[in-house]
């Protein structure tokens, strides 16, 4: 269930603090946070808009409909949310009929491994078998089910997939680089590679993590730029192309990440919270800071937190 409205600056100011303690370590492009309460996934974006994932959405929702008429008088009727839902299934229904080129990335919220950035063919004949694997929502797909399905969609599905190394990630932020910079360079390498090797499509889709002006601002230096793109939010969930790209980015990493786990001879933690920052200072302890440099994004958080566990 998803419901979906706008708040008012006040009720913004009590959500910021009632779910400071509930946010989680990523936050999505244009959001304020994102925090999980229970079985609903709460996001609140700069827009003012909050969206209710889960299935006690309608509960959240509600709670908040009614601090909403206590705190400004204005009566909210998330039943109004149906339309927005409607118009994102029929765009799905639409780009699912599509042949299209997608790209998506993984790794950029955490501190250890790499940045995966992959962009996938996908012609609309090979959507029913891509369907059948469950592959249409994947950022809902547990790892288990990414490894389990990735190694058929790299066999079958044309697609190309460019992994920034970390002594790399950290020489561009060295040069000035932020993420979304690094992140449109990248996909632009990948989407580049696609479009040469298949000149037939409907459209090419890039799962937006920047306004599109910004993003190509951050490739105006490229020697060759994929410009007829598609920026698509949650474009996962409605363009099989995302889809396979995200599964496939994922499943990369994941690999990566135990390859890593076993050089150190650690398990290697996903994310960037406080677990990671004791496996880091572990890391330190055991191989030196310089180890750092190759295994982890040295501009994260996580590197000044060091000091408290050493």
């Amino acid at each position: 269930m998803t419901i979906v409205f706008k708040a008012s600056k006040k009720l913004q100011e009590k959500m910021i603090q009632y779910y400071e303690d509930k946010r989680r370590e990523k936050t999505p492009p244009y959001a304020i946070f994102q925090a999980t309460d229970a079985d609903s996934i709460i996001t609140l974006y700069e827009s003012g808009k909050v969206m209710f994932q889960g299935i006690t959405a309608d509960i959240d929702a509600n709670m908040w409909v009614e601090q909403e008429r206590i705190l400004t008088g204005t009566r909210i009727n998330i039943n109004e949310t149906s339309e927005r839902n409607q118009k994102n299934t029929d765009l799905r229904n639409k780009m699912y009929n599509l042949t299209t080129i997608g790209s998506d990335e993984v790794g950029t919220g955490d501190f250890f491994g790499p940045i995966v950035v992959t962009a996938a063919y996908v012609p609309k004949e090979q959507i029913p078998r891509i369907e059948e694997l469950g592959v249409k929502d994947s950022k809902k797909l547990t790892d288990e089910k990414i490894m389990e399905m990735a190694p058929y969609l790299i066999k079958e599905v044309s697609h190309t997939t460019y992994i920034l190394n970390n002594m790399d990630y950290n020489k561009f932020q060295a040069l000035g680089y932020n993420m979304n910079k690094i992140k449109a360079i990248l996909h632009n390498s990948v989407l580049n590679e696609m479009k040469k090797q298949h000149d037939t499509y409907d459209k090419i889709v890039v799962d937006q993590f920047v306004y599109p002006q910004k993003y190509f601002e951050h490739i105006k230096d490229a020697s060759e730029k994929v410009k007829d793109i598609t920026f698509l939010t949650k474009a996962e969930s409605v363009c099989a192309s995302v889809a396979v790209a995200s599964c496939i980015s994922r499943y990369i990493f994941l690999k990566k990440m135990e390859e890593l786990g076993e050089s150190l001879n650690v398990n290697i933690l996903k994310g960037a919270g406080e677990d990671v920052d004791r496996l880091a200072a572990e890391v330190v302890k055991k191989y030196g800071t310089k180890k750092l440099q190759e295994v982890a994004k040295l501009n994260f958080k996580n590197t000044d937190k060091l000091k408290e566990y050493l």
